[in-house]
């Protein structure tokens, strides 16, 4: 019995150890992975907060990098600064003084003044008058109107050259520059201007002697007027007249030659002829 006991009391210890080697094995094995882990999270933890934490060395090196980020958009900004500086430079220019005073129009041509109409200068239905800008012209009508606000009478010439209308005031029409058809005594002389051996512009270049021979037509008188068609009937004698030449010639023989023939009581076919005679001797 004894043995039996004995035999089952031996058979159970070691039955029952393993039980408690089990049961304790896993406390001891697993406080000790844990203390494994926290010791290891501890670890981290203390060499993770030093890099966070800002050090004096690194809180100088660190925000330069973000700095330096921030300097470097602006770049373009200083890149654009010398475009501005010249235009901040632009408004002390016209602070400069300058002796040279402007000047109107200069004339190149001494042109006299025409003698004004006389004074009882006046126009009926029929009658011929000259205006400066367009030559020749008949009185077709004399009407009174209101025109930008100036009411009054007003002469309707219709120019012989191009049969163009033109209203010009009664009152002002000598300031106009309207005025009676030349004498036969001024269209003589008319013509003996244009028989002078003579050049009435020989300024240079080109451009500059047709500016003077402009002024010379638009001046009205009938001497001014000849010396162009003299200069220009010279020219087309000697060479093929250039596009400006033939115009100064046309608008002078537009302007000259209807009132020559009038005053001298001829034809116009007429006294064209006589012209061509004239300087092709």
């Amino acid at each position: 019995m004894a043995q039996t006991a004995r035999s089952t009391r031996s058979s159970s210890t070691p039955v029952r150890a393993p039980a408690k080697a089990k049961k304790a094995a896993p406390a001891p094995s697993t406080s000790f992975a844990q203390k494994e882990a926290a010791e290891k999270g501890a670890k981290g933890k203390a060499k993770a907060k030093p890099a966070l934490r800002p050090v004096k060395g690194e809180a100088t090196a660190r925000p330069a990098a973000p700095k330096a980020a921030v300097r470097a958009v602006p770049a373009p900004v200083a890149v654009a600064a010398p475009v501005a500086a010249p235009a901040a430079a632009a408004p002390a220019e016209p602070k400069r003084i300058s002796g040279i005073v402007p000047k109107g129009y200069v004339p190149l041509v001494d042109i006299p003044k025409p003698p004004p109409p006389p004074r009882d200068f006046a126009l009926e239905v029929g009658d011929k008058a000259v205006h400066p800008s367009h030559g020749l012209g008949e009185v077709v009508a004399i009407e009174h109107r209101e025109i930008a606000g100036m009411k009054g009478d007003f002469y309707i010439l219709r120019i012989l050259d191009n049969g163009m209308r033109v209203m010009v005031p009664r009152a002002t029409s000598a300031q106009a520059g309207l005025r009676p058809v030349m004498s036969g005594k001024e269209a003589d002389k008319v013509l003996e201007t244009m028989r002078a051996r003579e050049v009435a512009v020989d300024l240079q270049p080109w451009s500059r002697r047709f500016r003077a021979y402009t002024e010379m037509i638009k001046s009205g008188s009938p001497h001014e007027v000849a010396k162009v068609l003299r200069d220009m009937y010279r020219l087309k004698f000697d060479k093929d007249l250039s596009f400006g030449e033939r115009r100064l010639l046309d608008q002078a023989k537009s302007l000259l030659m209807k009132e020559l023939a009038a005053a001298k009581g001829v034809a116009e076919p007429v006294l064209q002829a006589q012209v061509d005679d004239m300087f092709r001797a």
